[in-house]
């Protein structure tokens, strides 16, 4: 599955950044006038509270002129840009890199990177280390007398070079960091997806159940006044065709009727009923041996300790994902181990395929992850079905274990429950 391009959308949301923008600027016209008036420094500070207004003029559009809370990227790269700027022309009147307050320039990438593409980030970048090298070489001197004070050429130029170092290494850290926020995300919300899904067919599956257990008697009185009819009327060749389709109609009812219950034989066998581990990975089973041709080996100690636990929806589809995964990788044969004792109870999944690729071991249970090494890519897979059934047993309190098979040479995933937690559900 690819990622959806929800999670591909790259934008800021107004509110917060118009508020952090509000922030800056009114930082901005304190320290400005703080320095001016009650330090008594002297600087450009009527060009500079300009500059400042116009940032607040700036903000003010953005906020009553653009209506969605979601920012397009080209108008987010518009202010952001603004916003670099706007601070390079009060370190230009102020200093330049030299001024303490240079380390804010940097913010606004910083701050892009966790939201915007890459490519906005990489322009944003460009033009704050543009902004730096700029203001290394061209502006005015440090406020007076602050201006007095001369610096080592090592320490001027290690500024700037610091700057860009911080910048590079913060937006890379932000960049990395939201993308895989953006993917845990994605893979989450398929969770949710497809257990909402699969509440939706138990509720189904229920209600089909139901159906068939409430017409169970009404038809089986039909079927005995059909039978009536037809032993009365067998004879009159007028009605025996119809009374003989009565009677296949009324048993092709029980049929379907029938195919609706989860399990045919027990007509009154819902579908949350309560039924042993054993039970589970069988079910299970039963469901891929009707489409796959490879074989299904299952091995019970002889120590199994069997009790019945809540049937989970989550369990369920977290289980079947791995014994999926060991169908579609496997050569041949699919081991399935089922282990229990008076404190814990365990479900071991082997398969006789390749395993996992070894550079991807460290990083089974992540979302959306592929192998380079993998000879067949439309096998590879992207990882979602584990990080999909590894969260969703291990939200039902089951400890996990995903390695390569010592003994079977594939794939080896060992899931882990306390009894007591079992019996909890």
């Amino acid at each position: 599955m690819a990622i959806s391009n929800s999670s591909k959308s790259s934008h800021l949301n107004k509110v917060t950044y118009v508020n952090l923008r509000w922030i800056g600027i009114i930082g901005q016209f304190i320290t400005i006038n703080t320095v001016a008036f009650i330090f008594e420094f002297k600087f450009y500070f009527i060009i500079a509270n300009f500059v400042v207004l116009l940032g607040a003029l700036s903000n003010i559009i953005l906020f009553y002129f653009f209506k969605k809370n979601q920012l397009q990227e080209k108008i987010s790269l518009m202010f952001l840009t603004i916003d670099i700027l706007q601070l390079s022309i009060l370190l230009y009147l102020t200093g330049g890199t030299i001024n303490p307050f240079s380390i804010f320039l940097i913010i606004p990438s910083i701050f892009a990177s966790n939201s915007l593409s890459i490519k906005t980030n990489i322009l944003l970048i460009f033009l704050t280390i543009c902004s730096i090298i700029f203001l290394t070489f061209f502006h005015f001197e440090l406020p007076a007398p602050l201006n007095e004070y001369v610096f080592s050429n090592y320490y001027y130029f290690s500024v700037p070079i610091a700057l860009i170092i911080a910048l590079i290494f913060l937006s890379f850290f932000a960049l990395t960091f939201g993308n895989e926020s953006k993917v845990r995300k994605e893979a989450l919300d398929k969770i949710q997806e497809v257990i909402s899904k699969e509440h939706e067919l138990v509720s189904l599956g229920g209600q089909a159940a139901a159906a068939a257990h409430s017409l169970g008697t009404p038809l089986s009185t039909i079927k005995i006044i059909s039978q009536d009819l037809y032993n009365n009327f067998k004879n009159n060749n007028d009605v025996k065709k119809d009374i003989e389709l009565l009677v296949s109609q009324v048993d092709r009812c029980n049929e379907i009727l029938k195919k609706l219950s989860l399990n045919p034989i027990v007509e009154d066998d819902f579908i949350d009923k309560n039924i042993s581990l054993q039970n589970y990975v069988k079910e299970i089973v039963n469901s891929f041996k009707e489409i796959s041709e490879k074989n299904f080996i299952i091995n019970i100690e002889q120590d199994y300790n069997s009790f019945e636990i809540s049937k989970s929806i989550e369990i369920v589809y977290g289980i079947r994902n791995f014994i999926g995964n060991a169908n579609k990788f496997s050569k041949k044969n699919i081991y399935i181990s089922i282990t229990s004792d008076s404190e814990n109870s365990s479900i071991s999944i082997e398969d006789d395929g390749s395993g996992f690729p070894k550079d991807i071991l460290t990083k089974i249970g992540e979302p959306y992850i592929k192998s380079f090494q993998s000879k067949n890519k439309s096998r590879a897979g992207l990882g979602l079905g584990i990080f999909i059934g590894k969260t969703l047993l291990e939200k039902n309190k089951a400890k996990l274990l995903i390695r390569n098979s010592e003994t079977r040479g594939g794939a080896e995933i060992k899931i882990e429950w306390s009894n007591k937690d079992l019996k909890s559900f």
